[in-house]
């Protein structure tokens, strides 16, 4: 019998077409709908292979409940939405991509930070209504951004990307990790190290960057944003919880802050209707990687981990090996 694979999302045609290849598939055929887990059930009692995105949430109920799933395969750096412990006891591999969405989030993170500092989506919204004050007029001024600091928090593969596009905009870059990097290394970027709440203090932009772990849950929060200057911006293309939105709100109603860029929410899909409300931010919905040559290669790969395990092999993106002794 052909394999039978079930995708929660549509994917590029090139990936959809390496997958019909391999077996029957099994497509959502919506974007817009994300899986419900009832939905998701019923799906694996008819499919062996799973392909998902990150906020699809493969729990131990959904693992437990599928007898025939054979592997999940996640369309994410880390699979934050399967229960991978469940999986492993149970022999499933789950596999993921290797980190292919550096250069595309740190294009997206610097489309926010102008979008916000120029007050970009604002005009945009006016003019579609007829508002048109001219080009003197002081009604949409925004920040500068060249020759501002940036103050990175979390300096990895994406925050060094953010850094060289940084130079571009001739920005003194501060930044703030665990571990500080070798003089040699802040020469090459040219970043300063600082502490966090240095880096707050003196920077006009912060942008987030840190993995999120149970440490980095809430770092940014009431106390942080204080720290901020009132004509400072906030842009994180990171993960949601690691801001505390509720407190971001806050500072935004009160001017705390100038104002704030977000790709990524603390309850997503759901937003919180005080950033919704607010004029001084800019939001997307998790779009970090959506380039079109990077969601193909994303999309490639991951049917590469499919047909490998369809066809007995070991798959090159494993997230659990130990589930092959």
């Amino acid at each position: 019998m052909p394999a039978t694979i079930f995708v929660t999302q549509p994917v590029p045609e090139s990936a959809a077409a390496r997958l019909r290849g391999l077996g029957a598939v099994e497509m959502n055929p919506d974007p817009l709908h994300m899986v419900t887990k009832a939905e998701l059930i019923a799906a694996l009692q008819r499919n062996e292979y799973l392909v998902c995105l990150l906020h699809d949430r493969v729990d131990a109920e959904v693992i437990a409940t599928s007898p025939r799933l054979r592997l999940i395969a996640s369309m994410a750096i880390t699979p934050a939405g399967v229960d991978v412990e469940a999986a492993t006891a149970l022999r499933i591999p789950v596999t993921t991509i290797p980190p292919l969405v550096t250069e595309a989030t740190a294009d997206l993170h610097w489309a926010l930070l102008l979008a916000v500092a120029r007050r970009v989506v604002e005009s945009d919204r006016g003019l579609r209504t007829g508002l048109f004050p001219g080009s003197q007029s002081l009604y949409y001024v925004g920040g500068e951004v060249h020759g501002k600091t940036l103050g990175i928090i979390g300096l990895g593969r994406i925050g060094e990307a953010v850094v060289r596009r940084a130079q571009g905009f001739g920005m003194r870059v501060l930044y703030t990790k665990r571990q500080r990097l070798a003089p040699e290394r802040e020469a090459t970027l040219g970043a300063a190290y600082r502490s966090l709440d240095d880096l707050l203090r003196e920077s006009d932009f912060v942008s987030v960057h840190v993995a999120l772990t149970p440490d980095t849950v809430h770092l940014i929060g009431p106390r942080e944003l204080g720290l901020m200057r009132p004509s400072a911006f906030l842009v994180n293309t990171a993960r949601g919880p690691i801001v505390d939105e509720q407190a971001l709100v806050r500072a935004l109603e009160s001017g705390q802050i100038a104002g704030a860029a977000l790709d990524v929410f603390e309850h997503e899909p759901r937003v919180e209707p005080g950033l919704i409300a607010l004029p001084n931010v800019v939001l997307t919905p998790h779009i970090g990687s959506a380039a079109r040559d990077t969601r193909e290669h994303i999309a490639g790969i991951v049917a590469d981990n499919v047909a490998a395990v369809i066809e007995g092999r070991r798959p090159p993106n494993l997230y659990n090996p130990e589930i092959y002794g």
